[in-house]
This record gives C-alpha cells, structure tokens and sequence, in this order.
C-alpha cells in the first residue's frame, strides 16, 4: 500500500513522517484500529498523535522494544500489538510511578491480557539487560523526570550518563532511541523547571546525548504548539494535553 493510500485511509492530510515507510505506517495503522484497545485510550489519539509518532521511530513487527516509565499504558498497548508474537515489549516502571499510576497498570496487564509485554519495577539505575538485545527504545515524556530537584514521594535520583551506557550496550547498531518531552523555555535551572512544570528545554537533552554513542538524526514538529508559552505545569488545565512537545529520533552508532 502507497503512503498516499494509507494516510487516506486514516483520514490525514500531512506527508508520510520523516523515517517512516509505508510498511511501517501501515502497521501502526493496524495496531491503533486494534479493537481491543479501551476507549480511554482512543479518545487520547488526537492529541498524542501516535500514528505519527510510532512511524517517526520506525517501530515495526518482530521487534523488542523497551518502553520507559510505561506509565498506566498507553504506549505499552499500541507497542503489543504493534510488535505481534514475534516481538517483545519490556515496559518499565519505577516505584513512585507505580504509586501514581498502579490501579491503571494492573488493569492493563490483567490477565495477561498484552501476552507480547514483559513488565518490569526497577528503580532507573538498577536496570539490567542483555548486551545487543534492544531493537528501539521509548521515552515518552519522560526525560524531564531525570531532572527533579526534589526526591520526594518515593523518586531516586537518576543517573542519565549511566542510563544511557546501559542502553548503548543494549540497544544494536542502528537501533531508534524515540524521545518525546514537554518544551521548557531555555535558562533556569533544570531541577526546578522538571520539578514545577515537568518541561525540559530541548537542548538540555541535547546536550545529556552529546558524548554518548546515540546521534541526533531526525526532529519532528507534528506534536508543537505555537500557542504553549511553557510557562505552566503541564498539568494545568489550560495545557494539559495540548503542551507544546519535541520529538527527537537518536539512532545507535
């Protein structure tokens, strides 16, 4: 099936996402028109966008794919079916997302109802995997939590150089780290912006990547809003949902 054919088909007026093919795309489309996905989560589509998303970071069937700090689920269940029984998703949680998000979590998983899903608690510094076992990672709003200033409510400082090791020895040559985060004005200190607005300013992560063995290949404007002025939270009502965000594809050296 053409690009133009599939987009048609999903009712989209924008060009195929950089990175992604009409094999891609097409599979995605099938694992969003997943009728066993809840309607809590299709209702969230139009505002994460992730056809688009999932296409940019070329995620395909057969692969294994670590998804971090899962959250309730809402990646985890497109990245199942997306990756079919011959691949493998490790969503990942730590212990103060779970606090947040657990009653979400264990309704998710009941049953073994995401039989291709394999989830893990682990505090980020004590993760472990196998050496060249990872064929893309996600990172979905995310990143900012790295930075908080305060450790309360059960959070453990991260360390980000040592998180990103482990993943390059993870994650194969070629392999798609995808990072998605809410945009925070530039200047400041980073720990109070994560912690009082959870925003990142982009170039900070572009800077927490720089010496590590990933490299910047692509960015993504299809998830920016000219209209979010990133001076609230990303949970005041007037944004929630709408924030303006960067997409950033890093591919392993």
């Amino acid at each position: 099936m053409s690009c133009s054919a599939i987009m048609f088909s999903l009712f989209l007026t924008s060009p195929c996402p950089q990175g992604g093919s009409a094999e891609i795309n097409e599979a995605v489309a099938n694992a969003i028109a997943n009728p066993q996905r809840p309607a809590q989560d299709v209702a969230r589509d139009t505002g994460r966008k992730p056809d688009k998303v999932l296409s940019f970071f070329e995620v395909k069937p057969g692969m294994t794919v670590f998804e971090m700090f899962a959250g309730g689920g809402y990646y985890t269940e497109l990245l199942d079916s997306l990756v079919g029984e011959d691949g493998k998703v490790i969503a990942h949680n730590n212990q103060a997302y779970m606090s947040f998000v657990g009653e979400a979590h264990q309704k998710r998983h009941a049953d073994g109802r995401l039989a291709n899903t394999k989830t893990v608690l682990s505090e980020a510094d004590d993760l472990e995997f196998d050496d060249n076992s990872l064929d893309a990672a996600l990172l979905v709003l995310t990143w900012h939590d790295f930075l908080f200033a305060n450790m309360d409510q059960g959070w453990q400082a991260i360390d980000e150089d040592l998180l990103l090791d482990k993943l390059c020895a993870a994650m194969k040559p070629g392999a798609v780290l995808g990072l998605v985060d809410h945009v925070a004005n530039p200047g400041g200190d980073r720990a109070e912006v994560a912690q009082d607005l959870h925003r990142v300013d982009p170039q900070v992560v572009k800077d927490s990547f720089a010496d590590s063995c990933f490299s910047l290949e692509a960015e993504a404007e299809f998830l920016r809003n000219k209209d979010d002025d990133h001076t609230l939270s990303v949970f005041d009502p007037a944004i929630r949902g709408k924030t303006d965000r960067f997409v950033y594809k890093f591919v392993r050296k």
